[in-house]
């Protein structure tokens, strides 16, 4: 494989996977789709594209002419689609607008792949395909629905959606599995539990928490805060996507977990208890801070930087109670393991969003404000 196409690729996980493959395969050319709603920011890709070995394409993946455009002008050997609508609260208010990305956007790639890789049939009538090509599917482990308190989703686990978005993931997976099937594609497709790290979206838990601590506003907790997911840092995402696109049987699902199963409560108290210790020992990020009351000497109080922020707000509709991940399969075939421990990529992440304010400032303006305001607001659960 020399060619990538990788979709959503000015996204979260997306953007980073494109910084991963410019690392880690210097001679890959990439081509980098993305349509730039609110959750894709091209600055974040400003020193990765140079027109040569990353080509960036502003566009739709449900655009037939445009990926006929791009398969044939590229000759493309793996197609990367982490292209989707993400949000579970996005689509509650606009279920449709995911079926059309997120299942639609999906069947155009398949198709627009099974037109240019396709080289003929052979004496069953079933389609020959170019060798070295994949198709690769980043899914989720939303797909699987809620666990209880005990147990694992599996790759054999049931799927059981239960929001507009991850019923959107769950149809597209099957579609490309269904191409598999029908027309022996080769696919692979992996589902990963919640991700965080450098890049994230300000409306998702982590990031909204660290923005909100620095300007000093209230930090919304759905529900009582017991939701448990399992966090994975994203570096260790991308990763587990290259070694499955290179060596993962097709046909095959693998489960990308990171062994750290919290809940959500417990998520935002420690990243104010984060925040907070890294205001002490590095007084010159106190700078970083917005509407605190100053102490004596005129530096704002970080003692105020406390779980007196929290605010429990009414929780989201259908919310899954706990999600958590076996990567068994996935250690077991190709030898990925998760490397970066939770309380090591906390620090990590909080590090990175006190040194990219202006990343953070620029993406949080105008469509962000007013969504944040119409999600969150009259919702707080009075005591």
């Amino acid at each position: 494989m020399n060619t990538y196409l990788i979709t959503g690729g000015a996204g979260f996980i997306g953007a980073n996977f494109v910084k991963y493959m410019r690392r880690t395969y210097p001679s890959a050319r990439l081509i980098v789709l993305d349509a730039l709603t609110y959750a894709g920011n091209l600055e974040t890709l400003r020193e990765d594209i140079d027109n040569e070995r990353c080509i960036f394409v502003k566009g739709d993946i449900g655009d037939r002419v445009l990926a006929d455009e791009l398969f044939g002008r590229y000759a493309i050997d793996c197609v990367v689609n982490f292209a989707a609508e993400s949000h579970v609260d996005r689509s509650i208010e606009n279920p449709q607008l995911f079926l059309i990305t997120n299942i639609l956007g999906t069947q155009n790639l398949l198709d627009a792949a099974r037109r240019h890789w396709v080289t003929g049939k052979d004496e069953t009538g079933y389609p020959l395909w170019r060798s070295d090509v994949r198709f690769h599917q980043v899914s989720t482990d939303e797909v699987y629905g809620s666990l209880g308190a005990d147990g694992f989703f599996l790759e054999t686990t049931p799927l059981d959606p239960h929001s507009p978005y991850s019923a959107s993931k769950t149809s597209a997976d099957l579609f490309v599995k269904a191409y598999a099937d029908t027309f022996r594609m080769p696919v692979s497709i992996t589902r990963c539990s919640n991700n965080y790290g450098p890049y994230h979206f300000p409306e998702k838990l982590i990031p909204l928490i660290i923005n909100n601590i620095l300007e000093n506003k209230k930090l919304p907790v759905y529900g009582d805060g017991s939701n448990v997911r399992d966090w994975l840092y994203v570096e260790d995402h991308c990763k587990a996507i290259d070694v499955v696109i290179h060596r993962g049987r097709t046909g095959e699902v693998y489960n990308v977990g990171g062994h750290n199963e919290r809940k959500n409560i417990d998520i935002v108290r420690l990243v104010i208890k984060t925040i907070r210790e890294k205001m002490t020992a590095h007084p010159e990020y106190r700078r970083l801070l917005r509407n605190y009351e100053t102490d004596a000497s005129g530096q704002p109080r970080i003692d105020l930087i406390n779980d007196d922020l929290i605010m429990f707000v009414k929780d989201r509709l259908g919310h899954d109670q706990r999600y958590a991940i076996d990567p068994e399969k996935i250690t077991r075939e190709l030898g990925w393991t998760p490397e970066t421990g939770f309380d090591d990529g906390i620090v990590k992440t909080v590090q990175w969003y006190l040194d990219n304010r202006p990343w953070v400032e620029n993406i949080t303006k105008g469509d962000y404000i007013n969504y944040y305001e119409r999600m969150y607001a009259g919702r707080e659960i009075k005591s």
